[in-house]
């Protein structure tokens, strides 16, 4: 029954009704120019009854946000009251219009039709009863009967369409805040979508570089143990790059946790450019990456492409060197519509099921693919394991 709504509008909805019964009563005692009631004696009874008559419609008006149900009841209490006594329409009864506006702006769905209704319903029995109470003669004859009710018509056409108004712009204002919640919920679900969105790519590229630079360390620091008795310098050798590719992987991750941070903050991304320094990590781990690049790129490749290709390779290539038994093949064919991409590596006779197949690793491939509008496939093609890549491009840059 009751709504939650903030002070502020309870103390103004008080104030605005307090006002408007010291504003209207007064009018109504001067705009009456005969007795008060058409069947009470005017006296003190009929003007504290007028006064109680205001009293109730302005203390519905003024309760109408937080309870709208409850302001109708009072309301109808009020009018009720107000025709059982004889009194006159007055300045005081605006208080309904504002009764009815809130049970269609603040109401259920329920209480909406119930105002529309009572609208309806309200404006022919105050059509109704105007014309009875304003009407001095009685009805003798055909033609004053007639007169009586065109006078009733009339008086309840104009009182439904003043009531109907008053609920309609409250209906109106419903729609506003429905539209108005709507938008916002909208708004909403577009934030979390777009912040979905850039902690799946956050992940993703944390795992690119996480992956990739753990299979470096493990294999040169596997390497290095190996070598450490046989010779020295080569175990030397591993833990440079070994600390060079940490060094690295610890920058692209504080890159990262800051893009976690601050959203805006995209910072550079990998290019083709890149390309020879993620090879000569491969090779640091004991894989030689054969590399073919025909046809060339004839320009300035899109960077969204650039990255995507540039991803895939870094994701293939980790694989090979963690899961692989051998020298990697790597063909990039640049056509002018499109960039294929081919990673090939050799695999135990026996396949194992590797973590790779079970967790990210060819998943985030294949959605940098999508993403980029194309599509990727990795599978055992006769002891090997393949990754293949179309990715389409627009014109390139000269």
């Amino acid at each position: 029954m009751f709504r939650t709504i903030p002070r502020f509008w309870l103390v103004a909805d008080i104030v605005g009704g307090a006002v408007g019964l010291l504003l209207t009563l007064p009018i109504t005692f001067a705009l009456t120019a005969g007795p008060l009631s058409r069947w009470i004696p005017d006296g003190p009874a009929s003007i504290a009854l007028v006064v109680l008559v205001a009293v109730i419609l302005w203390g519905a008006a003024a309760i109408s946000r937080l309870a709208p149900g409850l302001a109708l009841v009072v309301a109808w209490a009020g009018a009720v009251l107000q025709m059982a006594c004889g009194f006159s329409p007055g300045p005081h009864d605006v208080a309904i219009l504002g009764v009815l506006f809130a049970t269609a702006a603040w109401g259920s769905v329920r209480l909406l039709w119930l105002g529309g209704a009572s609208a309806m319903g309200g404006g022919i029995l105050a059509g109704v009863y105007m014309s009875l109470i304003n009407d001095q003669a009685l009805i003798q004859d055909a033609a004053t009967g007639l007169r009586l009710a065109a006078v009733a018509v009339l008086l309840g056409t104009v009182s439904v369409l003043t009531l109907v108004m008053a609920w309609g712009a409250g209906l109106l204002w419903r729609l506003v805040l429905h539209g108005r919640r709507t938008r916002e919920a909208q708004v909403r679900a577009e934030a979390v979508a777009a912040a979905e969105q850039e902690r799946v790519r956050i992940a993703r590229d944390m795992h690119d570089v996480v992956a990739h630079s753990l299979a470096v360390v493990i294999a040169q620091s596997d390497g290095a143990r190996y070598a450490a008795a046989a010779d020295p310098a080569q175990a030397v050798t591993a833990l440079a790059t070994i600390g060079q590719t940490a060094r690295a992987a610890l920058s692209d991750v504080r890159l990262l946790l800051a893009q976690l941070r601050h959203r805006e903050g995209d910072g550079p991304q990998p290019t083709l450019a890149d390309l020879e320094t993620l090879y000569a990590q491969v090779r640091a781990a004991g894989v030689e990456p054969r590399v073919t690049v025909d046809p060339t790129p004839p320009g300035e490749p899109p960077p969204a492409i650039q990255l995507a290709v540039y991803r895939i390779l870094q994701e293939a290539l980790t694989n090979a060197i963690r899961h692989g038994a051998g020298d990697v093949d790597v063909r990039l064919s640049w056509y002018a519509d499109a960039v294929h991409l081919r990673v090939c590596n050799p695999v135990p006779a026996v396949p194992r099921q590797t973590s790779a197949e079970r967790g990210h690793g060819l998943i985030g491939m294949r959605e940098r693919a999508q993403l980029a509008g194309g599509a990727l496939s990795a599978e055992h093609e006769e002891g090997e394991f393949v990754v293949s890549a179309a990715l389409p491009i627009g014109p390139v840059a000269a």
